[in-house]
């Protein structure tokens, strides 16, 4: 018996003189002080074994933030097989250690909206901690084409697609066959019939048609781009959130209408879409609520939070920025009073490669360009009234952080090269490779208008929530825990900016000093490495 066993004795004889009393406490505290021992040596073996375990790639010192479970501590993560095998205040080892002492180790960033889906848009995600980027709210179609032309490229961070409401409504109402490719879609804005026709009934057959079937192949949800074909009666886009419903896939809308006057205001738009999730029983995504909502944030906000405490199924989504990219031959910029539709919009808001356009350069464009892709400065981001209505979205805790991320634009044309840094004049909305820097940067540090773990959250958990239940490949991202996808991003918050300006957009943000996806690196020491493609395809189980 050791000296300290004795005076713990010694003590408890004080208290109970009897012998019986003697005998059973020190039977007590010789099967506690054995347990002790025992739960000590488990513990130490435990922890020899991690340390023993030889894992991929080794995290140390990091502040480790996961949105799910709260931890945020100083923590070292262990990764092997491209999952996070072991998350420890213990030494671990590593094939390949890094120290992210004085840095944030987080679930790599979410985004349900990202146009860009070639390997330099892909690469400028990267660069501010995007993991994942999913084409959502446009689309594509046939979807089954899409994605195996995809297995054949590249990818440095995860991919995967909607099925696309626009392109099936092209076909059944004009007859050009769909192609999967933004460029076609732009191209389609020469016609006007599929943006204002009302669906007969035999193609709105063929329009549920074609999206079920993309379902069927494994389309993440039905995107549906309303606002560029405003003209389609509700009957048909109740269709298709029943549609919805009945395959459990969730809808990714850009609302009808973007007004703030009535009718036809962004209000009216807005409380369709929470119709739709009240009668159909669809998860409805109302995509870049900011920008839709133009200076009426105050009023379509509520509709989706009350909409939620309801039970319904309604997310939303919003992006950093007081302006738009869309393309000028957009319905909502035609027809009598579009302007004053649009919160008095005067054509020097609108801007193409860093110049403002005049009346005569944006009629030309209309006319001549119609899938140009312009920016729309909706909002004064420098104006206290305006920066407070793109607060109420983008720091509301239940609205998911969203790019909105454009194709990068060379002469013209979207960019498919895999030339980096992409080529001099790249031109594409700072939206595209800031948002989440810009979220961490101006509303996390510099103003303190969300807490970081606040921010992580909207980044990455509640994108991968909003999926899950349809694609079972999310239920492992988002996360950082032990079992989870090794897609972590790990930066220093007091050098974390974007760069990327209106004028000049070709630069890539800071501060994101390793960026790993699948367990493998894809930024390391704040450089892109240009030979790695771990990313995956996340697609619904193919059904047909």
């Amino acid at each position: 018996m050791d000296k300290h066993h004795e005076q713990s004795i010694r003590k408890i004889r004080s208290r109970y003189p009897t012998y019986l009393g003697d005998k059973i406490m020190h039977s007590n505290i010789g099967k506690a002080l054995s347990l002790t021992l025992l739960s000590v040596s488990l513990l130490t073996a435990s922890v020899t074994a991690l340390a023993q375990e030889t894992h991929d790639l080794v995290i140390v010192n990091g502040r480790v933030i996961d949105p799910e479970t709260g931890l945020d501590a100083v923590r070292n993560v262990g990764i092997k097989d491209g999952s996070i095998a072991a998350i420890s205040e213990f030494p671990l080892t590593g094939a390949t250690t890094i120290n992210a002492k004085g840095q944030v180790v987080a679930p790599g960033w979410i985004d349900l909206h990202a146009h860009g889906q070639e390997i330099g848009a892909l690469r400028m995600q990267a660069m501010q901690g995007v993991t994942t980027a999913l084409e959502l709210e446009s689309g594509l179609l046939p979807i089954g084409d899409w994605y195996t032309a995809e297995a054949k490229k590249p990818h440095p961070i995860n991919y995967g697609a909607a099925a696309a409401w626009t392109f099936a409504r092209i076909q059944a109402t004009t007859g050009t066959e769909a192609k999967a490719d933004l460029g076609w879609f732009q191209s389609m804005f020469a016609n006007h019939d599929w943006q204002n026709s009302i669906s007969t009934p035999e193609q709105q057959k063929e329009i549920l048609a074609l999206l079920e079937q993309a379902i069927k192949e494994g389309a993440i949800g039905v995107g549906v781009n309303a606002g560029y074909a405003p003209g389609n009666g509700q009957k048909e886009y109740f269709a298709v959130a029943q549609l919805a419903a009945k395959y459990n896939v969730p809808t990714f809308t850009h609302v009808r209408y973007a007004s703030v006057p009535e009718p036809k205001s962004s209000f009216e738009a807005v409380k369709e879409l929470v119709s739709n999730a009240a009668l159909a029983g669809a998860h409805m995504h109302l995509c870049h609520i900011n920008s839709t909502s133009m200076r009426d944030i105050d009023s379509t906000l509520p509709l989706v939070l009350n909409a939620q405490k309801d039970g319904f199924r309604v997310s939303v989504g919003a992006y950093p920025y007081g302006a738009a990219g869309t393309t000028v031959g957009a319905e909502m910029f035609r027809g009598d009073g579009w302007q004053v539709r649009m919160g008095g919009t005067k054509y020097s808001d609108f801007e193409l490669n860093g110049k403002r356009l005049d009346e005569k350069t944006f009629n030309d464009l209309q006319a001549n360009s119609p899938g140009t892709i312009i920016t729309w400065h909706y909002l004064d981001a420098e104006n206290p009234v305006d920066l407070a209505k793109l607060d109420a979205s983008v720091a509301n805790l239940n609205v998911a952080i969203e790019s909105d991320a454009m194709p990068w634009v060379v002469n013209g044309k979207n960019y498919d090269g895999d030339a980096w840094p992409l080529p001099e004049g790249a031109f594409a909305h700072p939206r595209s490779n800031g948002s989440f820097a810009k979220v961490l940067r101006f509303w996390v540090r510099e103003r303190g208008v969300l807490s970081l773990s606040d921010a992580v959250k909207k980044m990455s958990l509640m994108p991968a929530q909003i999926l899950e239940e349809s694609v079972p490949q999310m239920r492992k991202k988002g996360r950082i825990q032990v079992g989870m996808d090794a897609d972590i991003v790990v930066f220093d918050l007091e050098k974390v900016a974007d760069k990327s300006t209106f004028t000049e957009p070709n630069q890539p943000a800071v501060g994101f000093d390793y960026v790993i996806v699948d367990g493998e690196f894809v930024v390391y020491k704040g450089k892109l490495k240009t030979d790695a493609a771990p990313g995956k395809a996340i697609r619904r189980p193919v059904t047909q």
